[in-house]
Parts: C-alpha cells; structure tokens; sequence
C-alpha cells in the first residue's frame, strides 16, 4: 500500500513538475491547466467513494488490481495528448483509477494492525503519497529533459506495471485475500452516511486542512517559474524539498495521536488543541510572495505542507473513532474525494490568479483555509458528545 501510493503521486505530479514545459508546448495557460486538474478532482472525488465501497464489499485483491491497471493505462495515455480536451480526458481517467489508492491502504491497515498501533499504519500507507511527490522531481526531470516530456509518461506505465506483478504475489496473503467486514470491527458504532453531521464535519476537516497541498503540488512549479524565473531543469532540482514536510508530517502526527487520543478522556479538547497548532503552522505560507529568496519559499512550502500532513492524520483518526471500522474504505473515500471536490473548484481560479500575477492573494487564501476547516469542524460538532 505504501508502494501504491508512492507510484500513484509519481503519476499524478509528473504533470504538476512538467506543467511549464508541457503548457508551452500545449500552447495553454494556467487557468486551462487548472481545468484540467479539476477534470482530475473531479473524477477523484467520485472514484474515491465508489472504490471505498467497492474494496469493503468484493475485497482488496481484486478491488486493487482493477484500480491500479485502469490508472496505468490512463497514465500511458498522456503520451498522446495535443490539446486541452485530451489532457482533461487522460486525467479524469487517472483521477478516477487513483481513488482507490487511500481507500485501499487505510483498509489494509484496519485488517491487518491492532487498533493501538493504525495511526502509525495510516501514516506509512498514506506517506508513500508524500514521498512519491519528493522522488518525482529526482526521477522524472532527467528523463523529460534526455527523452522529452512524453517519455516521463511511458515511465510512469512501467511503474503500474510492476506493481501488477507485485501485488500479484503479495495479494495472495490470506489476510489480504479476506473479504467481508474486519474481524475486530467495533460494530456498536455507525457506518458513516452523508446526512450524520460527524461525516460533514470530517470531509470540511479533511478538504480544507489539506488545501494547501494541492496549490503546493499543482501551482509551486509555475509560480517558481514566472515569479523566480526557475527553468525547468532547475525546479526539478528543488521541487522534491516541500513534499519532504508532508512526508515528515505523516509520522510525526500519526506517532502524537497515537499518543495523545488512544484510550484517554478528553481526546476532544486535545484534538481541537492538535488542530489549532497545525493551523497556526501553515499561516505563514501566505508570506511566500514577500520572501527574500527561492529558499525561504521552500522552506515556507515545506512547513505549509508539514501542516496538511497533520490535517490528514487528524480527520482520519477522527472518523474512525467515530464511526465503525468495517466501514473503513469508505471513510478514507470520503476524506480524500471531499478534499478532491474542493481542489476541483477552487483550481481554475487559482490558475488565473496566477496568469494575473496576483499570488499575494492566492497564498493568503491558500493559508486561510486550515483555520476556517477547524472553525467549521467545530461549528458541525456543536452539541455532540466527546469522541
């Protein structure tokens, strides 16, 4: 599962890195990029909850297997694009293969680890994400740079691959193999449905907290581009550096929960506590504009992503102690597809603030966002009992 989400990022951020290069060849902006990352959004919000659902009824082997060859092939698909239309076709059809891949590791994780130690499990199935999104600059800018950009895609093809054939093996675990509800799910609590409050207040939590990192992912290469006139080879050098904060964020917020909010009264106000610190983190990321240099913008990417990580750790430990772990596909659907909706509506309007040079305005936003998911994760909690 840490592999799967590794690969899946490499997927997903060969565009975000080769997005200067491909747009001019394109012959498009960077509003029209922004639609087609909401082409993406879009389809990863809808796959998300179907492949949640999907991979707690029929099962992981199998749920997997599909997912994965489905996005390899979208991946491949890329090779042939000449225009907008084809772009937006080729990643809905990678958003859609890739949501299965957090539903997949969280699943994984409630049917193979003790309830003590998934925090902890959660984050190094979720991590392969972050570090995916580090090795893309390594790995890709010198093959897009020897080969052309097209190459970088028939790349990430062999990287699906592979995975198949791995995971044909590794599938046969029998506990990988075990369809049906989790042994120790706590049935006495509910399945998560889209009226409960307890589901908005998770989705908000998750969607906004964790913001940031789709404007760092989709938009950092362009803005190191027109505003600190990077070239292409030079932000592959460098663009590894904020996701790193996203991979440290995964464990270092996934160890503090496990500490913090296992087996212990008043896990609410600690909770809310935890947030608010990881709010306050990634305000300082509207002051990139101002920065001195390209280095203080990293190191500023790089805390701002450190934060969502513990966004992410926070919503998902949240649901699950709320709602019933035979459900756990579908609550790591539902985080990750609200997360993808939001980035699907708010992308195209970042993209033109970027063509407008107006990047004061688009980081303030950007900063602002984990603060209002906290203000309004507590708005829907109103009146509910300590989880």
């Amino acid at each position: 599962m840490w592999l799967v989400s590794l690969i899946s990022y490499i997927d997903r951020n060969t565009l975000a890195l080769l997005a200067p290069t491909m747009l001019a060849e394109l012959h498009l902006s960077a509003e029209q990029y922004g639609y087609a990352i909401s082409a993406f959004s879009l389809a990863y919000m809808i796959g998300n909850p179907l492949w949640g659902w999907a991979l707690d009824q029929y099962g992981l082997r199998r749920g997997m297997t599909m997912a994965v060859a489905g996005w390899t092939l979208a991946s491949v698909s890329h090779v042939f694009v000449g225009g907008l239309a084809g772009l937006a076709t080729a990643r809905a059809a990678l958003g859609f293969g890739e949501g299965a891949a957090f539903p997949g590791g969280l699943r994984t994780v409630v049917q193979t680890l003790p309830a003590a130690s998934r925090s902890r499990g959660i984050a190094l199935s979720y991590s392969g994400g972050s570090l995916g999104a580090i090795v893309t600059p390594l790995i890709v800018t010198p093959i897009a740079v020897w080969w052309g950009w097209r190459a970088a895609f028939w790349f990430t093809g062999v990287l699906g691959v592979s995975w198949l054939l791995l995971w044909s093996v590794i599938g046969r675990r029998p506990e990988i193999q075990r369809v049906g509800a989790v042994t120790d799910a706590d049935v006495s609590r509910p399945v998560p449905r889209i009226g409960d409050r307890d589901v908005w207040a998770y989705m908000v939590l998750y969607a906004l907290g964790a913001l940031p990192l789709a404007f760092i992912l989709y938009g950092a290469s362009i803005y190191l581009h027109q505003a600190l006139g990077l070239t292409q080879a030079q932000i592959g050098a460098v663009l590894w550096i904020p996701p790193v904060g996203w991979e440290i964020g995964y464990f270092f917020w996934g160890y503090v929960i496990d500490r913090a909010l296992t087996g212990e009264s008043g896990g609410s106000a600690r909770r809310r506590r935890l947030m608010i610190m990881a709010g306050l983190l990634g305000l300082p990321l509207a002051l990139a504009p101002m920065a001195p240099s390209a280095a203080a913008v990293l190191a500023l990417l790089f805390l701002a992503t450190f934060a969502a990580g513990g966004f992410i750790m926070l919503a998902v430990s949240f649901a699950t102690s709320v709602y019933s772990t035979a459900s756990s596909s579908l609550i790591s659907g539902l985080g990750s597809g609200a997360w993808s909706g939001v980035v699907a509506l708010v992308m195209p309007s970042f993209g033109r603030l970027l063509d407008q040079h107006r990047y004061d305005l688009a980081f303030a936003i950007v900063a602002a966002c984990p603060i209002a998911g906290v203000v309004l994760w507590s708005w829907l909690r109103r009146g509910e009992p300590p989880t």
